[in-house]
């Protein structure tokens, strides 16, 4: 894992724990494996299930999580149902993997933000990703 990219317990299932290297984000898109799982690796346009946990850059509470709501989610990957940081980073990865990725306004929510879910314009989206099936 870089320098720059936040902290996060290496178990996979567990609830992420969070811990940031420096007040201001790297730069870019980027992505790290914290556990590399061993089952199929995931390809644009499957159905993924994952667990997440969601903050700003930053901040400790999320503001989004199926880890805090024990309900995993499934979409699809690679093909516009979720934020372009995710349709970027996931596929490639294998199920049983634990991802941190830290994803700018420009692949997340853009210049408007979401702030229904307290994300402003200007935000870095930290997402901790456990990979559990793939489709």
């Amino acid at each position: 894992m870089t320098a720059s990219m936040p902290q996060v317990n290496a178990e996979f299932g567990a609830a992420p724990e969070i811990t940031f290297p420096a007040p201001e984000p790297p730069a870019g898109l980027k992505v790290a494996e914290v556990v590399e799982g061993n089952g199929p690796m995931v390809r644009r346009g499957d159905t993924v299930t994952v667990n997440y946990h969601g903050v700003v850059w930053g901040g400790d509470a999320p503001f989004d999580s199926s880890f805090d709501r024990h309900q995993p989610a499934s979409f699809g990957i690679g093909v516009g149902q979720v934020i372009k940081g995710w349709d970027q980073t996931v596929p490639g990865h294998n199920i049983g993997s634990r991802l941190v990725v830290s994803i700018p306004p420009e692949y997340g929510y853009g210049s408007q933000g979401m702030p229904q879910a307290g994300i402003g314009g200007e935000d870095t989206l930290v997402f901790v990703i456990d990979i559990i099936s793939t489709r």
